[in-house]
Formats: C-alpha cells, sequence, structure tokens
C-alpha cells in the first residue's frame, strides 16, 4: 500500500501526509492531525512543521507526478478497461468482471457496487475514487493476481483528474442522457468531459461506441481502433430483441454470422449493456461461443432491474435516477406488464435540479400510478425537490408522500393481480442520505418486511 497519504485519518506511524486542497475540504487543515497519528514528512504548499516538510507549489500536482512516476510502473503490466456513460456502465462492469473470471482471467472491478475482485470486496464512496486511492486499488488487485482491472469513469473523475497517469487497453462509451448539468451547465461540456477517456487508450487503442447512441460520433477518434454495436452499426449488428420479465432473448451478427442468445436480464437497454462486455471481453482473445456459453452464468448487479415476486405481480428495485435511465426501464418494463404499472421515484437532493421536472413528467406518462417521493434529499428540503418535479406533472395519476419507506408500503399495498411496482433511484444503495449524514435504508429491505407481514396465499 501507499506510503504517501491524502487523508490524514489512514495515516501510520511512518507515512508522508501529503495536504491537498479540495472542493469541499483543505488538507491543510489536518496536518496536526496527521503527525499526531504518526506521520513523519508533510508535503504542502505552506506551513513548516515539527515533522520534516517540503512545500511544493501545488500538492495536487506533486501526488500526480509523484503516482505516475513511483506508482503506475508497478501494475502498468495490467490489461485496464474503462467504461463511460451516463447510463450502464455499472452493469458493464460487472459483467465484464463476471466474464473474465468465469473464463479464467482474475479480473477486479472498480466502480458504484464497489471494488472488488475474487476474495476481496469494499464499498466505495464515489465511482471513481481519488487518484491516490486507484492507484492503491490497482497494487491491490495486481498483489491478488489479477491480469484486468475493469472500471467506472465518471465525468467528474475525467474533469477532476482522478485517473491521471492510467491508461487504457480497452475504452467503452455506453449512452449520453441529461445528468450532472449542475456541474457542466451544458450537454456538450458533458460529452466532452466524457470523451477525455478515449485520448487515454494505448498499445492497440480498442473503442466500444453505441451506434445507436446520438453522440457516438463524438466518441469515435481517428487515433483509436474503433467498432460500433447496434441496430445501425456494420461491426456487430443487433438483428432482434424478446423481452420477458425474466430475461431477454436476442440475436445479432458479427464476422458474418448471426447467433441467438438468452440472457438473465430484463430490458432492451441490458442488450446494450450486454454487448459492450461481450465485445470488451472478445477483444482479449475469446471466441463468441466461449463468451455466448457462460451467459446462464451471469448475474446483474444488485438493484439494476433486481425482481421481487409477490404473487402475480412484479416488484422491480432498480438504480434508475437519471430521465433517460427511468425512462429505459419503465418502457422495458412495459413490454409484458399485464395489469397497471405502479411507479415509485424521486430525485436526489444537491444535484442536477433541471432534471427533476422531465422525470416527473417521464414517470407519469409510462406508468398507471406514480408515488413521488425522496431520494437521498441531502441538504435540500425534500418538498422542494418535489414541487420541482410536479411542474413536469400534467396528470392527477399521482400522489407525493415524502417518507420514502411509507411510499414503498403504500405502493405494496395497491397491488392486485399481475400488477408490477417499479421503485426507482436507489438499487443497490443501502443507506438515505439526509443533511450529511448516511441514514441506513433498503428499498429491498422494505419490500421484504412487507412480503413477509401479507404473505399472499
Amino acid at each position: 500500500m501507499l506510503e504517501l497519504k491524502t487523508d490524514s485519518r489512514k495515516v501510520k506511524q511512518g507515512d508522508t501526509f501529503i495536504a491537498i486542497r479540495g472542493v469541499e475540504q483543505d488538507g491543510h487543515d489536518y496536518i496536526l492531525d496527521a503527525i499526531l497519528n504518526g506521520a513523519t514528512k508533510i508535503i504542502c504548499e505552506e506551513g513548516d512543521f515539527e515533522v520534516e516538510t517540503e512545500v511544493v507549489p501545488d500538492t495536487k500536482v506533486y501526488l500526480e507526478e509523484y503516482l505516475y512516476k513511483n506508482v503506475y510502473p508497478k501494475f502498468s503490466d495490467m490489461k485496464c478497461i474503462g467504461v463511460t456513460g451516463t447510463n450502464g456502465k455499472g452493469t458493464v462492469c460487472y459483467l465484464v468482471y463476471q466474464m473474465l473470471n468465469q473464463l479464467g482471467v482474475k479480473c477486479a472491478h472498480i466502480g458504484t457496487i464497489g471494488f472488488l475482485y475474487p476474495g476481496g470486496m469494499r464499498e466505495l464512496n464515489n465511482t471513481t475514487p481519488a487518484v491516490d486511492l486507484l492507484y492503491e486499488m490497482f497494487l491491490e488487485a495486481k498483489g491478488a493476481g489479477c491480469k484486468v482491472v475493469v472500471m467506472e469513469v465518471s465525468s467528474h473523475a475525467l474533469s477532476f483528474e482522478r485517473i491521471f497517469g492510467i491508461e487504457y487497453d480497452e475504452v467503452a462509451f455506453t449512452n449520453l442522457t441529461q445528468d450532472h448539468l449542475d456541474y457542466h451547465k451544458t450537454m456538450e461540456n458533458y460529452a466532452d468531459a466524457k470523451r477525455k477517456l478515449f485520448t487515454k487508450t494505448r498499445k492497440e487503442k480498442k473503442a466500444i461506441i453505441n451506434a445507436d447512441d446520438t453522440y457516438h460520433r463524438h466518441f469515435m477518434l481517428d487515433e483509436n481502433n474503433n467498432m460500433t454495436f447496434g441496430f445501425h452499426s456494420n461491426h456487430l449488428r443487433i438483428e432482434a430483441i424478446q423481452l420477458s420479465h425474466l430475461g431477454t432473448t436476442f440475436s445479432f451478427s458479427i464476422g458474418g454470422k448471426t447467433y441467438e442468445t438468452s440472457i438473465p436480464m430484463v430490458g432492451k437497454f441490458n442488450v446494450y449493456n450486454y454487448l459492450t462486455a461481450f465485445l470488451l471481453v472478445k477483444n482479449l482473445g475469446f471466441t463468441v461461443e466461449e463468451i455466448l456459453a457462460i451467459n446462464e452464468k451471469l448475474e446483474p448487479p444488485k438493484g439494476r432491474m433486481e425482481l421481487i415476486p409477490y404473487g402475480t405481480n412484479s416488484v422491480f428495485v432498480d438504480y434508475a435516477h437519471t430521465p433517460d435511465a427511468v425512462e429505459n426501464v419503465l418502457k422495458s418494463a412495459q413490454e409484458y406488464k399485464k395489469g397497471r404499472m405502479i411507479t415509485i421515484v424521486g430525485c436526489g437532493g444537491n444535484r442536477d435540479a433541471l432534471k427533476r421536472p422531465i422525470m416527473g413528467q417521464i414517470a407519469e406518462e409510462n406508468s398507471d400510478f406514480v408515488l413521488y417521493t425522496s431520494d437521498n434529499p441531502r441538504c435540500e428540503d425534500p418538498q422542494v425537490i418535489l414541487n420541482a418535479i410536479l411542474k413536469g406533472v400534467k396528470k392527477e395519476n399521482h400522489k407525493v408522500i415524502i417518507d420514502r419507506k411509507e411510499a414503498i408500503l403504500e405502493g405494496m399495498g395497491m397491488l392486485r393481480e399481475n400488477d408490477i411496482l417499479m421503485i426507482l433511484g436507489k438499487g443497490h444503495e443501502d443507506y438515505q442520505i439526509i443533511g450529511h449524514e448516511k441514514q441506513h435504508f433498503s428499498d429491498q429491505e422494505v419490500v421484504m418486511e412487507y412480503i413477509k407481514e401479507n404473505p399472499i396465499k
């Protein structure tokens, strides 16, 4: 592990603490804490302390250059795969992780669901962690015998250079829809931020691109070996898709041959996620047949169209928290609904407010009834968030319940025969962020508690 730390709480005897100025916190405020915890050297932009002190013009630049020069060579022989896009990053990476490990290539995963490799797993605070933590994870993966690391790369990570120095053997673009405009301001800025990943390729410079996305040409750089997929692609063309609430069957053509296969995941969007992962793995030297043979063993990440049966009803828990993701999951579920579609959805606080009325409109247009509720309100008033959502709502087919647990219990109580309940926004998360605090909360636990108390005989 690194002996150079940016978090004073993780400093151990003999470590060097480097004080980084961040958006919300300044590491210089924690130098004395680091010394108390055993730091024997301080790297900072100002000050003089009782231990060895090195003053540099910019600690962030110092850290990046230190990591690239001293640490990157220790794991640069591992293959690195980066996936970016608004939706689907987590599913694509988790599929690649499963595929490679099942095909005998030890792989590590870094992303929304955490840092995991065969025999190890821990949660992460950010989709793409800070650069020093990222380098630590690569070292840990290397020490565990991993040959490949697959990681989600967020637009914020690209903007703030959290992946400084990392070079990618393969990169992939899933899609681009509205999100994070509170930071990026325009879709063009958002697209440009994600495009940076495609400038960080090495060796064979392989890039996988969803040809059916409006922005796909933005990611087709001349210097890369671009491979596309979709209904409008000449490289891998989707031929047909058959949906059900238990899985998806589809056919595709590649290399002059047509294949039909099934995956234990629901929704058209998961065909795109699967094919992104399929091409990333195929490019590492595996045949189409070898990859298709393990499809039945694949699992979606927790909280991605996660099905909880309740009598004849289907309850789905999904991470969808952008307009496009919400529309995708609702339209996918519409394909096999027999009764009513009831949706529970909200928007996070202190995040892109422009998408709130859009989310409200999409939910009402694709549902028979909507329960609007809280989803990580953070430091905003939940009612203010809900009022913004309701500006996009034109119909009366809804109810507002601020308390998320009450909303889920209300939704469960509304189910009759062959209904679908969509619980959107949190997926795998087992917490609610209220103010600055994380409070334990799981959509799945609330559903299972209700089913236990109200069994269908």
